[in-house]
């Protein structure tokens, strides 16, 4: 299933998408896509649901980030080998995490801000997991049990912010707009092998990121389980699983960042795209 969120910023409503792509009210059925509705239960519950018997969503209305009260908004740092070596990063030994604010989640096509004072303004695509039951000290065996579904992520980042402003990578990663997630959650059941899925990330048109989840250092049973041996996971706890190579940090001479009126088009396999306009923030 394709679960989304759709209309105006606060008074999002529930869908899911038809073999047609078109959205089908499920306010009916659940009062948001959050946490309580997207246990292994719920899911069920939802996927009994005669799809054709709901009504059909006109027009093109905007998504809203597909998962709501999200509590926990974890990021996986430098978890992608070839992002690794274009950075001069050592491989780290064990996941590297840091925290996106809640607050930076936004749509899937809504505007990125720049932030002020911000003279480097980066992207990164990412693969989202969301997870659907409680968790804690899994093994990694069993971790995938846990996930609800996964979703598209843009871990828009201010590198100065990150690296220069002393303190923790939050401070670069958490500006209002930075975090894209959507369009849709994709049931787990969906996706074949979460470890091999291509990913792009397209600025101005122009392809800047090619990678494949099948690069990630630790995979997303590894994150999950290492995380759940250190705090318990919620329902509707998301964790942006890291990046491939291509970010603006990285190009060679001189890395280039985020202007406005930039376009940025993300996409991962079978889990949809993203399509962001970037604006100065007032």
């Amino acid at each position: 299933m394709k679960l989304v969120r759709y209309g105006k910023i606060g008074e999002e409503k529930p869908g899911i998408i038809d073999a047609d792509g078109k959205i089908r009210d499920l306010s009916a059925h659940v009062s948001d896509i959050n946490g309580a509705s997207i246990s292994s239960k719920s899911l069920a519950e939802i996927a009994k649901i005669d799809i054709n018997s709901l009504d059909v969503v006109e027009g093109n209305p905007r998504l809203g980030s597909c998962v709501t009260g999200i509590g926990k908004f974890m990021c996986i740092g430098l978890n992608y080998s070839d992002h690794a070596a274009e950075t001069g990063a050592e491989i780290p030994e064990h996941p590297i995490l840091f925290q996106k604010a809640t607050s930076a989640v936004v749509g899937p096509n809504d505007d990125v801000y720049i932030p002020r004072n911000s003279t480097a303004t980066d992207w990164e695509v990412e693969l989202g997991v969301i997870i659907g039951e409680k968790c804690k000290y899994v093994d990694e065996k069993n971790a995938l049990d846990y996930v609800a579904g996964y979703c598209v992520i843009n871990d828009v980042s201010e590198r100065d912010f990150q690296t220069k402003l002393t303190g923790q990578w939050t401070k670069g990663k958490s500006c209002d707009t930075f975090g894209p997630t959507g369009p849709y959650l994709v049931t787990k059941d969906e996706i074949k092998d979460i470890q091999n899925l291509d990913m792009t990330l397209n600025v101005n048109g122009k392809r800047m990121q090619t990678g494949t989840t099948s690069t990630m250092i630790f995979t997303v049973a590894e994150c999950i389980s290492h995380l759940s041996q250190l705090m318990t996971l919620h329902p509707g706890d998301v964790i942006s699983t890291g990046t491939p190579p291509g970010v603006g940090m990285g190009i060679k001479p001189e890395p280039i960042y985020l202007k406005e009126g930039d376009t940025m088009e993300v996409w991962i396999e079978g889990l949809g795209t993203q399509n962001q306009t970037v604006k100065k923030d007032a």
